[in-house]
């Protein structure tokens, strides 16, 4: 059984193309077909379903795949622990996260990543719908979520901190809400995603329940970079995590936050940023000190909550 063909038909399972496997490997796409072929016939078992528009795995496909990908990440991680003895990591890292949240900072910190490691390559994956981590293959996933996944190991990064602000011109125009309630009389630009419509949350300690405001406006949209230009453009009010905003555009003056006294969210009990990894990941020491670098770079409390925290 030859590793190679092990490998690519991990890569055909997650990508569910043979083409995409042969330029990941650099290899023709006939030799990635061959190969597998020739794993499935030695396994007396068809592994995949291959179609004009897709290949998927076949029941027994889908056992063999969580079990070579273990089989080859030990074997992987033994190699890692003698070639790197001493040495400054490398290999290959892959990282999924939320979309907006990779899109403003994850990315940042690949960056400073490969800076200290340059012989570390980051397969970097941003979506916001659910991906197994375990059967992508994933070392390392962000989420923002209010329970850590079942099956998995995790650290929480931080707290998720939630901001209420409108523009200058539409509060001189519609009057400064001076609690939560007041809400209810303006324009609220609500994000929509996959679980539906935004909804507005608010309580004045941490020991109390969330309460719900039943806001409404004009504007939703399923991207929240458009809610808050819109809210610098004078459209209404947006609530949004603090990692969402740029320090820049209160300091100048786009935007006025809100309500700062209470704790506002849109969820209706609190959340967190953390950090996923299946078990297996935690032996290899490349995904331990990348894992350390990002969380020691985002800090604690984070960066993105420091302008907020010294202009509350």
């Amino acid at each position: 059984m030859q590793l190679k063909a092990l490998r690519y038909f991990l890569m055909v399972s997650s990508s569910g193309s043979f083409l995409a496997t042969a330029r990941h490997f650099g290899v023709p796409a006939s030799s990635v077909s061959r190969d597998i072929a020739a794993l499935e016939k030695e396994l007396n078992q068809q592994l995949l379903y291959r179609s004009t528009r897709a290949v998927t795995l076949t029941e027994k496909g889908t056992w063999f795949r969580s079990q070579v990908r273990e089989a080859l990440d030990l074997l992987d991680n033994a190699a890692e622990q003698i070639a790197q003895d001493g040495q400054q990591i490398s290999g290959k890292i892959r990282i999924n996260a939320p979309e907006a949240l990779g899109r403003l900072h994850i990315v940042n910190l690949v960056s400073r990543l490969r800076r200290k490691y340059p012989g570390v390559s980051v397969e970097l994956t941003l979506t916001d719908t659910f991906r197994d981590p375990v059967q992508e293959g994933n070392d390392i996933t962000f989420r923002v979520s209010t329970v850590e996944d079942s099956g998995m190991l995790g650290k929480v990064i931080c707290d998720q901190q939630y901001i209420v602000a409108a523009s200058q011109a539409y509060l001189q125009q519609n009057g400064i809400p001076t609690q939560p309630e007041d809400l209810r009389n303006h324009n609220c630009l609500l994000y929509r995603g996959g679980s539906g419509e935004q909804r507005w949350y608010y309580r004045t300690s941490l020991k109390d329940k969330y309460k719900n405001i039943e806001v409404s406006g004009g504007i939703s949209s399923n991207n929240a970079g458009a809610l808050v230009a819109a809210a610098q453009d004078g459209a209404g009010i947006v609530l949004f995590p603090t990692w969402i905003f740029s320090p820049e555009i209160f300091v100048n003056g786009s935007l006025i936050r809100l309500l700062p006294e209470w704790d506002m969210s849109a969820e209706s009990v609190p959340t967190v940023i953390h950090a996923l990894y299946p078990e297996n990941k935690l032996r290899s020491h490349r995904t331990r000190e990348i894992l350390k670098f990002m969380v020691d770079e985002i800090g604690s409390p984070p960066y993105w909550d420091q302008y907020f925290m010294n202009n509350h």
